[in-house]
């Protein structure tokens, strides 16, 4: 039985939003899907690019919030949208709520004519979910991120032509969208949660399966470079509570 915590959990499964992408621009926001990108590289997608965040690609196993980096390209700003408009990029960002086709809102939060909350602009959403892959992390699952209709949409669904929405991993499950009209499918459950905690978190009826397995245990290999070469900090805590 492994001792794998929840967070842990949660960074296998952001890796797995990666399984199959082969050498593409890989690109995360938060500590669990860097990690989880880190970790795809480091194992199943050793062909996966990794961009220090500024303009160097990096070839080693980076510790998370270490500048131990070796560099192995250069990716000026005009070669990243080069990347995006061409489809060679998989993006991981947040979402402050996110609707039953994957619509996402990172901008503001109530009357869009006077809103309540002004968050952060719709930055690279858009051209993100037009041109390529894309998943998201939403690290406190809850039915106030999970809407039945988003404020302002930031990120098309798959309603509105996003090219490619992949996964859409949390603290409790991992969502896909294959589905026949694109709609939010429970995909996997982590250890110990149960899909009526899941639904009382959610506010809309997501696709559910008969058959719901759990979502995969990292693999002592996986344990041993999440612990001791890509977080020995436990930084990953700060994100997921036991």
């Amino acid at each position: 039985m492994s001792d794998a915590t929840r967070d842990e959990v949660c960074v296998v499964a952001c890796a797995e939003s990666w399984r199959g992408d082969g050498a593409v621009l890989a690109s995360a926001f938060g500590v669990i899907p860097t990690l989880g990108v880190r970790l795809a590289r480091a194992t199943f997608e050793p062909n996966l690019l990794i961009s220090d965040g500024e303009a160097l690609l990096v070839a080693n196993d980076l510790p998370i919030g270490s500048d131990a980096k070796t560099v192995e390209g250069w990716v000026p700003f005009r070669a990243v949208f080069d990347l995006v408009w061409a489809g060679r990029r998989h993006v991981m960002m947040g979402a402050t709520q996110i609707d039953l086709h994957g619509n996402q809102n990172i901008s503001a939060l109530g009357d869009h004519a006077r809103p309540k909350v002004q968050l952060i602009g719709v930055r690279g959403a858009p051209g993100n979910t037009i041109n390529h892959a894309t998943s998201y992390w939403i690290q406190n699952h809850s039915a106030r991120t999970f809407v039945e209709r988003v404020d302002v949409i930031s990120g098309v669904g798959t309603n509105r032509g996003a090219a490619d929405l992949r996964r859409v991993v949390t603290n409790l499950c991992v969502f896909d969208f294959e589905t026949s009209d694109g709609a939010m499918r429970v995909r996997s459950l982590h250890p110990g949660v149960t899909i009526d905690e899941v639904l009382a978190n959610t506010g809309f009826s997501p696709v559910v399966p008969d058959d719901l397995p759990e979502t995969r245990a990292p693999t002592p290999e996986e344990l041993s470079l999440i612990r001791e070469v890509l977080d020995p900090g436990d930084l990953r805590k700060t994100e997921v509570k036991p």
